[in-house]
């Protein structure tokens, strides 16, 4: 799937499969299903080929997809306001790239790492979850994001540092729970070993 336009300027060679799998990241995470996010990921795919030939040689690609999935999910959540349907919460929308070239035990650690890093960012609220994909995993500058929030700088800074803040708060407060949880396993299992000890 290779367009470019038709305006007399050079045309931008763009191929969208480069940019579905961060598509449909940022749909996850504004969706929370993957039925819906599969589907603004296609119709976003649609409208992007109606208006290729728009687009200046010079736009950011990444970008100025993901404002228009964005919009669609934006009016489609306007509209489902009216239904009291609440949408399914799944975990399959980080990415899990992991390095094969980790020992087994790392990476286990990784993958329970990247697991809690995941389900820490699903229990933020959708302000928090939309700007830490967009910086942190999608890498879009602050002006990029500020251009696809329409919002200021000055909003975009402050809402990741409360979204960081707030992520690294759960980060560590799973990481505490963790560790009482595995302390009375310990202490359990010695107990267990003293008692049949005793009865020896």
């Amino acid at each position: 799937m290779r367009f470019g336009s038709s305006n007399g300027l050079p045309p931008p060679v763009i191929d969208l499969r480069e940019y579905l799998d961060s598509l449909y990241s940022y749909a996850l995470v504004l969706s929370r299903n993957r039925t819906e996010a599969e589907d603004l990921v296609q119709e976003t795919c649609l409208r992007a080929l109606r208006a290729m030939e728009r687009l200046r040689p010079d736009s950011n690609v990444k970008s100025w997809l993901f404002t228009i999935l964005r919009n669609i999910w934006l009016n489609q959540a306007r509209q489902s306001l009216k239904t009291t349907e609440e949408l399914d919460v799944d975990g399959d929308g980080a990415k899990s790239a992991v390095d094969t070239a980790k020992d087994p035990y790392a990476a286990y650690v990784s993958n329970i790492e990247r697991e809690q890093v995941r389900n820490a960012i699903e229990r933020l609220p959708l302000e928090f979850r939309e700007i830490i994909l967009l910086r942190e995993y999608e890498e879009l500058s602050y002006e990029e994001i500020t251009i696809l929030l329409d919002c200021p700088a000055g909003t975009v800074m402050s809402r990741l540092a409360r979204a960081r803040s707030k992520l690294r708060d759960l980060l560590t407060s799973t990481q505490a729970d963790n560790s009482s949880k595995e302390e009375r396993r310990s202490d359990s299992n010695r107990a267990a070993a003293g008692a049949q000890g005793s009865d020896t």
